[in-house]
């Protein structure tokens, strides 16, 4: 699930100046009184220790896992990881909880104002200068990304937490009424919870992917299971205390630390209601499968950008084309993976200016880092066999970063792009290479001409996972022809059209997928974390006279 600001937007130049004033302040943890961890001090020699929570507990575990700091090799993170042994009390504690919930319309309605209140001392909790730097430099140091980038993601989970404070929460369980038949029957439709429901998110978004699909599910009235990916699981922790701190039941949700194949095996014991799963789309198949289709998916993205033909403002297209290709080292599953570019567009600077904004990305402050999930190896190798498919061209990159000391597990390479014809890229033989995601800093980039349409729509017709997308022109012809013949769930338009940087305002997630999850908006939360239940009040009078009619 996801991806300038962090995940999904970009901050004003007056917000960051304001935020990043907090750099000047203590980054010690000890005055913030949820935090167990000094971000500053985390090290091999003072690792970090990170547990689990069931039951109203957090534990640990017969086994310890241990994380790699991503800029160095030092292991610097001690995880509890919860083996096939010790699922007991996590699958013990999902079904204590009914599938009517832990709330809902009828029952315990006080919860949706104690949720509104819980949001609203979270939300001021991330507003303070200090709690915000606490977290944008805990996830830098697990998903390392530029200071701005990991502000970003907490700014957005803030103002997320700022919409539903107060009375949101039981706005979100709305109902609406029919009228009957006869006097005395209505019909009702209510917003119902799940009851036990499970949450699996990634690593690129340790903060808000996790809080936003989190507090979705509380606020419908389900009991969740979080379990986030261990390279980045310290920064949930950090904030599960957070939210204990802001008043959240410590028995309300469950956080696991566990490898994919103990999770699975949960899974299949624990039988939640529902999951919500975020992340490739491989693991996505399969836990369709195994828990029988009770599934929301926002799974990996290969996302596409159109570029028109009406050409204008070269230099701000060049530096959006840069941020949502690059920016988080493309680990965002809403980056750009190919740019389709009008040859109206070849003639003009675009091009030399997307090199030249690639390669002043850094080590040094973020701009370009380690890729956690593709060695430099894998990611290399590709390029090569990209560069195999005749007419094509490596246009930059495609060497691994230099001086440094990520370790060999992750990868480290320069912001790359392949240019490949489009003809070539429709060929049965190359279209599923060409079009492999590759979750790191790497696009593809060809070019189509007026009468070639009609291939670059056929090109993402093909394409199976459609999350963002962006059609750049001005055109509304061009645009109108695009859009009604493509499908992606997140689709920026117009001169200034994006695949990255969705903010809280809008939803953000994939179409053309029944099992699609959305994020962010009140319509993401009711369609993921509740269902629709029906109630029809026939109370009466029965007519005068009323009689036993003959049988039917």
């Amino acid at each position: 699930m996801q991806r300038v600001f962090a995940c999904r937007t970009r901050p004003s130049r007056n917000i960051l100046k304001s935020f990043t004033s907090a750099l000047n302040l203590s980054r010690s943890s000890h005055s913030l009184p949820f935090a167990t961890v000094d971000v500053e001090e985390i090290s091999q020699s003072q690792p970090a220790k990170v547990l689990n929570l069931v039951q109203g507990k957090w534990t640990g575990s017969s086994n310890w896992n241990t994380i790699l700091d991503p800029l160095n090799g030092e292991s610097f993170i001690k995880i509890a990881e919860v083996d096939e042994t010790e699922i007991k009390p996590f699958v013990e504690s999902l079904s204590k909880c009914s599938k009517h919930g832990l709330h809902n319309p009828f029952k315990s309605p006080e919860r949706y104002l104690l949720y509104g209140d819980i949001t609203a001392k979270a939300a001021r909790m991330l507003s303070l200068p200090k709690v915000s730097d606490f977290f944008s430099r805990l996830i830098q140091r697990v998903a390392p990304k530029s200071y701005q980038q990991a502000f970003g993601e907490v700014y957005v989970t803030q103002k997320f937490l700022e919409n539903f404070s107060g009375d949101q929460v039981r706005f979100l369980a709305r109902s609406f009424s029919v009228p009957g038949n006869h006097l005395g029957q209505q019909s009702h439709g209510y917003r119902w919870p799940y009851g036990p429901v499970a949450i699996v998110t990634p690593f690129n978004f340790p903060l808000e992917i996790p809080v936003l699909q989190l507090m979705g599910a509380l606020y419908m009235g389900n009991k969740p299971l979080l379990k986030v990916d261990s390279k980045v699981s310290i920064v949930m922790e950090q904030m599960m205390r957070l939210l204990h701190y802001c008043g959240l039941p410590m028995e309300d949700v469950d956080y696991i630390n566990s490898d994919g194949k103990t999770m699975n095996k949960l899974l299949l014991e624990a039988n939640p209601q529902m999951t919500l799963f975020t992340g490739s789309s491989r693991v996505a198949e399969k836990l369709a499968v195994d828990l029988k289709g009770r599934i929301k998916l926002e799974d990996a993205g290969f996302d596409w950008k159109i570029l028109g033909p009406d050409v204008q403002e070269v230099d701000y297209v060049a530096w959006v084309c840069d941020q949502d290709a690059y920016a988080c080292s493309g680990q965002k599953c809403s980056a750009q993976s190919i740019l389709f570019m009008h040859e109206n567009w070849s003639k003009t600077t675009l091009l030399p200016k997307l090199k030249d904004l690639a390669e002043r990305r850094k080590l040094e402050d973020l701009t370009i880092g380690p890729v956690l999930t593709f060695t430099t190896g894998a990611m290399l190798e590709h390029a090569e066999k990209l560069l195999d498919i005749p007419g094509s061209k490596l246009l930059f990159g495609g060497k691994p970063l230099e001086n440094h000391s990520i370790p060999s597990i992750y990868g480290a390479i320069k912001p790359t792009a392949v240019y490949i014809p489009l003809e070539e890229i429709l060929k049965v033989n190359n279209y599923e290479l060409v079009m492999k995601e590759i979750f790191g800093p790497f696009q593809i980039i060809t070019e189509y001409k007026d009468d070639q349409l009609p291939m670059v729509l056929d090109a993402l017709e093909r394409m199976h996972a459609h999350l963002t997308a962006a059609v750049v022109s001005n055109d509304p012809i061009f645009l109108q022809e695009v859009i009604g013949k493509s499908v992606n769930g997140t689709t920026y338009a117009g001169l200034r059209a994006r695949t990255t940087g969705a903010p809280q305002n809008h939803w953000f997630g994939p179409a053309g997928d029944p099992r699609g999850a959305g994020i962010g908006t009140p319509e993401a939360i009711k369609v993921v974390w509740s269902c629709h239940r029906e109630i029809i009040y026939d109370y009466g009078p029965l007519p005068r006279n009323w009689e036993i009619p003959p049988s039917t």
